[in-house]
């Protein structure tokens, strides 16, 4: 949510901002609807000081026996006691107007962001490892051919289920799903600082919108009834364990992790990865989340995406960081670090983390603050998420990369401990 002052302030450079998204200029339009919520406000405060002011009068009218004066006056104080719904109802609706134009409107991005319309002008900042070797006869196969020949993935018992976007994992890819999430949620924990939080998978409606998901994306969200709706991502209800509070900024930052099923309706994804585990409603995601004070959020993104790219490091597996450019940022985001992890299967790099910094973005929606010790004012905390990864796609990336030719997958040594010592994934029977 933007903050109407600074956008009253500061016009051109809000509409600057927009335009960098490639959007329409918003400042006319916003600060129009402000000017209609302030002169309803002004005139319900008139009309509340002149009815305080006239019910003195009455008193005054009857101790000097002005009983004509008192009666006009109370007939003054009982119109404007009537007047009173009509004008506070104004103020709600010119009130609401506003926000909803707000609420419908995207994060600026930061000036170091990149300019561009799509994920063709992002800017690779860094290559880690290398793209594994197979013989020359081998072509890498990509991984629902891998899972299926193996018996240990299936898409068609999913399918009679649930539907497509749908998996079912057996046997040994079950067991490595579950070891990756715990592997993560360990290496977050244990040697990242982040404190692990089992949180519900179902929120309402102000937790979504607190985090923008909710009003522009609702398409995208799975509604569970009752005023409910399944989480696309934890970033949902770690970053609401801040709404509504003021926080000491000693404390600061707060780092959250949670590993959990996420839930996405993927309404504007027709035709694509229609096949496989890559776009599902339904995936695992370890989920990363820092609440911190205005001053140490551009540290603290650095600091969380170098925590995402340990994940693939200690995987054996070879990724990029790019920086994300104006047309191509999530809508909450100010700036976004995506980490590409190397499909040897598909031959091409794909998303498996975005780090981003949010700003006072979610804060505002959330009523989330903060206060020094020393200071006597409160004021909005930054907000980051990340993915500390998604656990589908590791899977995916682990088994094109350690693929053998004979159809087997090996087993990364950091996962070993998780699988019982298993070193190698075979069909069974």
């Amino acid at each position: 949510m933007h903050d109407i002052r600074a956008i009253r302030d500061d016009p051109a450079a809000f509409d600057a901002g927009l335009k960098r998204r490639g959007l329409e200029p918003a400042s006319g339009r916003l600060l129009d609807l402000d000017e209609k919520r302030r002169a309803a406000i002004g005139e319900l405060q008139r009309a509340q000081e002149r009815r305080n002011a006239a019910s003195k009068e009455i008193g005054a009218a009857m101790a000097r026996k002005d009983f004509a004066a008192a009666e006009a006056l109370k007939g003054e104080v009982a119109k404007l006691k009537a007047q009173t719904p009509e004008l506070e109802a104004a103020e709600r609706a010119a009130l609401k107007a506003l926000d909803d134009e707000l609420a419908a409107i995207p994060n600026l991005p930061n000036a170091d962001v990149p300019d561009g319309k799509d994920e063709h002008d992002n800017i690779e900042l860094s290559r880690h490892g290398e793209p594994p070797q197979f013989p020359n006869s081998y072509r890498p196969r990509e991984h629902f051919d891998l899972g299926e020949a193996l018996g240990l993935m299936d898409f068609e018992a999913a399918s009679k289920m649930s539907g497509a976007r749908f998996v079912v994992l057996k046997g040994a890819l079950a067991a490595m799903e579950r070891a990756l999430m715990q592997f993560m949620l360990d290496l977050h924990t244990r040697e990242h600082g982040y404190e692990e939080v089992a949180p519900p998978l179902l929120v309402r409606d102000q937790a979504m919108f607190g985090t923008a998901q909710l009003p522009k994306f609702r398409e995208d969200q799975f509604p569970a009834g009752d005023g409910f709706w399944l989480i696309p991502t934890a970033e949902v209800p770690l970053t609401n364990l801040a709404r509504e509070s003021i926080i000491d900024e000693a404390k600061l930052p707060l780092r959250f992790t949670a590993g959990t099923a996420c839930f996405r309706a993927e309404a504007g994804a027709a035709g694509r990865d229609t096949r496989g585990m890559i776009r599902q409603h339904q995936f695992q995601k370890v989920e990363l989340v820092s609440i911190t004070t205005p001053e140490q959020s551009a540290n603290e993104h650095v600091r969380m995406t170098r925590c995402a790219e340990e994940v693939l490091k200690r995987l054996g597996l070879h990724f990029r960081t790019v920086a994300l450019c104006t047309g191509d940022m999530g809508f909450a985001s100010k700036k976004t670090y995506d980490i590409e992890v190397w499909m040897p299967g598909q031959g091409r790099f794909r998303e498996i983390s975005s780090c981003s910094v949010c700003g006072d973005f979610q804060a505002r929606r959330m009523g989330a603050r903060c206060k020094a010790s020393d200071a006597k004012q409160t004021r909005y905390v930054h907000t980051l998420n990340g993915s500390g990864v998604a656990v589908g796609r590791a899977l995916v990336a682990v088994m094109e990369n350690f693929q053998n030719s004979d159809g087997s997958i090996a087993v990364p040594e950091v996962l070993r401990g998780y699988m019982g010592g298993l070193e190698r994934i075979e069909r069974r029977g």
